[in-house]
Formats: structure tokens, C-alpha cells, sequence
């Protein structure tokens, strides 16, 4: 397990186009989401045990924030090639198993991951209204055996601000995790 931390872009930075298949083959995209206050692109995948660790909190997070405005997706961008367990139908089985209510969506070029400049699973990015990029960063400091508990405290101060139409904590620590499983022929712009 390679600890990756994330790129962090400047803030500020426009959300990335994207359209991409959910688990169900329906197309996404980020015209999907133009009603909600605010959008959290999360960079994830099956395998990993940072993204294993945080799941069931993150999960909660996602469906506590949905009413209040925060509309979430999760990508998975890995080489399903070398990481099978990643793959569209595992995607789809572990988003069932463990109830997302968020889209879960397969970048199979990898290209999207290019152009969000992420780096790891997790990465988190939490766009405004005007999908201006004002946060990317960890969840928590909750690390696989580090024993601190998982509560998505700094990514919910993030949003709780952002919500609340106040400024957003000023230190963003990166997020840490497995790097994205890059392609051979291709690695991160």
C-alpha cells in the first residue's frame, strides 16, 4: 500500500466536465447537478483501505448533507485491469451492499482523474453554487490503525461553511490514501 497524499489544486480552480457511466450504464454528468447549492466530487474505489475505512461514515455523510444542498458523487478511475475488484459490476455490488445514495460513476480513460488532478482514494473536492473549487482535502485525520474515529470532521466543517454561506477553514490538510491505479501508457497531468 503506497501512502499518496493529494495534488491539492488551487482554490478557485472550475469544476471539470465530465460524463461518465453510473453503475446502472446511465450517463452522469456535471450539467447533472447545476441545481444543488453545492457539489463534493469524491475520487473513490472498492479496493482500497483508506476509502474501506471511512465508507460507512462517509455514506452517512453524504445522505445527513443531501437535504441540506450538498449533492455528492464518487468516481472510481482505477486500471480495472490490474485492480479487477474495481471493476463497473464490483463497483455496482459494493454500492448496493453498502446503500450509496449518491451516483457512483466508472472513468474508464481515466481522463476525468486527469482532469481533476487527483491523486489518491479517497480525494475529495467541494465545489460552491458557481462550482468554484473550495475545498479539497481529508475527511478526518482517521487513518487505517491510526485509532483516531472516523467523523468526517473536516470535510464537514468544509461544507457546514459552505452551506452556511461563511468562509471555509482556511487550513485544508490534503487527503492521504492509495494512489489512483494509472494505466500503464498514461500517468497523472
Amino acid at each position: 500500500m503506497v501512502l499518496t497524499p493529494s495534488n491539492m489544486p488551487a482554490l478557485g480552480k472550475s469544476a471539470p466536465e465530465f460524463q461518465l457511466p453510473d453503475i446502472e450504464g446511465k450517463n452522469v454528468s456535471l450539467a447533472d447537478f447545476y441545481e444543488a447549492p453545492a457539489l463534493l466530487v469524491a475520487f473513490w474505489c472498492n479496493h482500497c483501505p483508506f476509502v474501506k475505512h471511512i465508507n460507512t461514515e462517509f455514506v452517512n455523510f453524504a445522505r445527513e448533507y443531501q437535504p441540506r444542498g450538498l449533492a455528492t458523487v464518487a468516481i472510481s478511475s482505477n486500471d480495472v485491469t490490474m485492480h479487477p475488484d474495481d471493476s463497473p459490476e464490483a463497483m455496482a455490488a459494493y454500492a448496493r451492499e453498502h446503500r450509496y445514495g449518491f451516483p457512483y460513476l466508472y472513468d474508464e480513460s481515466q481522463q476525468v482523474a486527469r482532469d481533476y488532478v487527483a491523486a489518491c482514494t479517497p480525494d475529495f473536492f467541494l465545489y460552491d453554487a458557481d462550482r468554484s473549487l473550495v475545498y479539497r482535502g481529508q475527511f478526518d485525520g482517521s487513518r487505517p490503525g491510526n485509532d483516531t474515529p472516523v467523523t468526517g470532521a473536516d470535510l464537514r466543517a468544509a461544507a457546514d461553511a459552505l452551506l452556511a454561506g461563511k468562509a471555509l477553514p482556511a487550513e485544508q490538510k490534503p487527503s492521504i490514501g492509495c494512489n489512483i491505479k494509472w494505466r500503464e501508457h498514461g500517468t497523472a497531468a
